[in-house]
Formats: C-alpha cells, sequence, structure tokens
C-alpha cells in the first residue's frame, strides 16, 4: 500500500513538473514574439524620424556580438574551433551567411518599413518561410510530396499564404483606427525619437513619411526582396552548420561581419557625421534593445526551447506577431487598419499554421524512417536540423543578431 502510494504521488510529481516546464517553455516562447514586436514598432519610429540605415545596422550588429560573445566564449570551448577559423572555406561561408542574412535582408527591410507601415511589413516576415520552401523546390533540397497528407497540407499552406499577400498588398478596403484617442501617446514617442537631435541638422535624406503609392510600391519591392534574401540565408546556413557547427560561434561572426559590411556600404552611401550620430532617445534604445534582447535574449530563449520540445515548437509562435503588432502600432503610433490588411493576415496565419502542421508532420515521419534505418541519409546533410526544418525553427523574424 505503502509502495503504490509512493508511485502515484512520484507520477503526479513528475506531471507537475512537465506542467510547469511546458507552461515556462511557452511563457518564453510568448516573449520572444513581444520582443520581436517591440523590435519591430521601435526600428519603424526611430526610421521614420530620420535615422540612417546603415547607421543603424552597424551599431546594432556591434552590439548584438558583444551580447552573444558570452555564449561563444563559455559554452563553446571546442579546440577545433580555432582550426576550423584558420579555413578560408568558413570564413568565406560565414561572410555568405552575413550578407544574404543580415546586411542585405535586414537593409532591404528596413527601407520597406520606413516607406509602409509596421502592421504591413510584419506579414512579410511570416512569409519567410513560404519563400524558403519555395526556393529550396526550386534547388531540389525539398520535394513536394503531394502524395502524402503532409505534402498536401504544406503546399496548401504555401498557396493560403500567397493568397494573403497578394490580398494584403492589392486590396485597401475602409481604413480605421483601432484605438481613436491615443493621439496624444504617438506624439509622445514622436518627440522621445527627436529627444538629444539638432531637429535641423538631422533631418536629411534618410527621412521619409512613407506616404504616397510610389514609396508604398518601392517598400514593397523592398519587403519582397528581403524575404527572398532571407530564404537564400536559410539554405546557406546548411553549409555554415556543415562547416563550423558553432552556433554560438557562428552568429557572433556573422553579427560582426555584418557590422563590418554595413559599415562599408554605409560609409559609400553617406559619409557625413550627422548620418552616424547618436543621441540620448529612441535611437540608442533601440540599438541596445536590438543587441541585448532581440539577440541575446531570444537567441538564449529559441535555443532552449528547441532542447525541451524540439525545432518546430518555435515557429508555430511566429504568426502572433501578426497580431502583436497591428494592436501594438494602432496604440503606441496612432497607425490606421484596412480591412484588406486584416482580411490578409487572416489568410496568412492560416495558411501558415497549415504550413508549419505539415512541415511538423513531415519531420515526425522523417525522425521514424530515420529510427528504423540508421544508415538512412539526411536530406541535408547528415543533420536533422539542417534541412528546412531546422530553418524554419530558426525563423523568428529579422534581425535575431
Amino acid at each position: 500500500m505503502t509502495t503504490t502510494t509512493i508511485t502515484v504521488g512520484s507520477v503526479s510529481a513528475a506531471r507537475g513538473s512537465q506542467r510547469w516546464v511546458s507552461c515556462q517553455v511557452i511563457g518564453g516562447m510568448l516573449l520572444v514574439q513581444t520582443i520581436a514586436s517591440g523590435m519591430l514598432l521601435l526600428s519603424k519610429v526611430i526610421l521614420n524620424g530620420g535615422t540612417f540605415v546603415f547607421a543603424l545596422l552597424t551599431y546594432r550588429h556591434v552590439v548584438a556580438a558583444l551580447c552573444v560573445a558570452p555564449f561563444a566564449f563559455f559554452l563553446e570551448r571546442s579546440p577545433e574551433i580555432k582550426s576550423k577559423l584558420r579555413c578560408w572555406p568558413v570564413w568565406f561561408w560565414l561572410f555568405i551567411n552575413a550578407i544574404t542574412g543580415l546586411t542585405l535582408a535586414l537593409s532591404l527591410y528596413y527601407y520597406g518599413l520606413r516607406d509602409t507601415t509596421a502592421t504591413y511589413a510584419v506579414n512579410f516576415l511570416n512569409l519567410i518561410p513560404i519563400v524558403t520552401f519555395a526556393l529550396s523546390i526550386i534547388l531540389r533540397i525539398e520535394t513536394l510530396g503531394l502524395n502524402t497528407s503532409a505534402g498536401k497540407i504544406k503546399t496548401i499552406g504555401a498557396i493560403l499564404c500567397v493568397a494573403g499577400a497578394l490580398t494584403a498588398c492589392l486590396y485597401k478596403g475602409k481604413t480605421f483606427h483601432l484605438f481613436p484617442h491615443n493621439h496624444r501617446l504617438s506624439d509622445a514617442i514622436s518627440a522621445a525619437n527627436h529627444a538629444g537631435y539638432n531637429t535641423e541638422s538631422v533631418a536629411n535624406d534618410h527621412h521619409n513619411p512613407g506616404s504616397g503609392s510610389s514609396s508604398w510600391v518601392g517598400g514593397t519591392l523592398m519587403l519582397t526582396g528581403s524575404c527572398v534574401s532571407y530564404a537564400t540565408w536559410y539554405i546557406v546556413q546548411v553549409k555554415v552548420r556543415e562547416l563550423f557547427p558553432y552556433k554560438c560561434w557562428a552568429t557572433m561572426l556573422t553579427c560582426f561581419l555584418s557590422a563590418v559590411q554595413s559599415l562599408g556600404v554605409g560609409a559609400c552611401v553617406d559619409r557625413s557625421p550627422r548620418a552616424w550620430q547618436l543621441g540620448w532617445n529612441l535611437q540608442l534604445v533601440t540599438i541596445l534593445y536590438s543587441g541585448a534582447m532581440a539577440s541575446a535574449a531570444t537567441f538564449w530563449l529559441i535555443s532552449w526551447a528547441v532542447a525541451k520540445r524540439g525545432p518546430t515548437f518555435p515557429p508555430m509562435f511566429n504568426p502572433l506577431t501578426l497580431v502583436f503588432v497591428p494592436i501594438l502600432s494602432a496604440l503606441l503610433l496612432g497607425e490606421q487598419l484596412s480591412v484588406g490588411a486584416l482580411l490578409g493576415m487572416v489568410i496568412i496565419l492560416v495558411g501558415l499554421y497549415s504550413f508549419l502542421l505539415g512541415k511538423a508532420k513531415e519531420m515526425k515521419l522523417k525522425r521514424q524512417l530515420e529510427g528504423s534505418d540508421d544508415e538512412r541519409p539526411n536530406s541535408a546533410g547528415g543533420d536533422p536540423e539542417a534541412g528546412l526544418g531546422g530553418a524554419v525553427a530558426m525563423t523568428s523574424r529579422p534581425g535575431n543578431c
């Protein structure tokens, strides 16, 4: 009788512990999406205030590299790291990794964000897994797999996401304010952004009010280019992980290389000191926030969630930015919402969840097959997370680094 009581108590305690861990992981992923939404809104505010995009990228990637450095130095102490860093192919692919995933992708995204709205731009973040999937099919890294239920669900999800994006781009409909009495709050945020600036000296060609059909079309093209660049980045990561399988070191070095690239490109575009100056305002807050929260904290939380629940768990929370960003941008920035944008969001939300569900089923089946035949080669070079499944798991948002 005593033994039975102890056994039941142990099982109950174990279940309670599992529930607590599950709640912690879910809370961590909600925090990741909140951080991402905050990063997007802060970036929108300072870009509208005239911040030079490449100056922002240079500073934030320096901060990001410094924030990720402790993870690299204390968590990854393999003696093979030094020998691998002496190989030029490693540096070549890290350089390509920095160009495609940070320098090019983020610069295009920021210019697109500046010329449109945060609510509109966030749709393109959630299209990245779909573009990655399409590019992987073109390069024959993945197959459609229409003969399986998982493949059909993925394909339907991809089609819905494209339909949602087209709806948001081509159909506007009626516009309205979600919070009609929040103009004082948005004005206060704008004033905080300009604090510490000499307004006359800072107002330059980098400021764009984001109005007019021409700027909106240009912003859409920039956001589309950013999606393609990010899709290329996730495919490049397969090669990077094959040559240099040290996640923290790769992240730190990629951020450093991107800072150098952004500095070089920015110096060619604008060498004036006013474009590179920092003030005690939201620009500095955004740079520090991006390094400490959007890079280091997010990196650790996603890695921890993957270790606890697997690589397909974090992406399931990514579409929440489609909910968080419109509400926060309407509340804090006073942005208008349109019927077309909301309809497109809903379609993308359904499509992305369908795609991720199909991908999760596909990965589950793949693990079962690999468990029954250990000698079966992996489609991404031997690492179960190195293919598109691992890429999608890291598809949190632009600027994790």
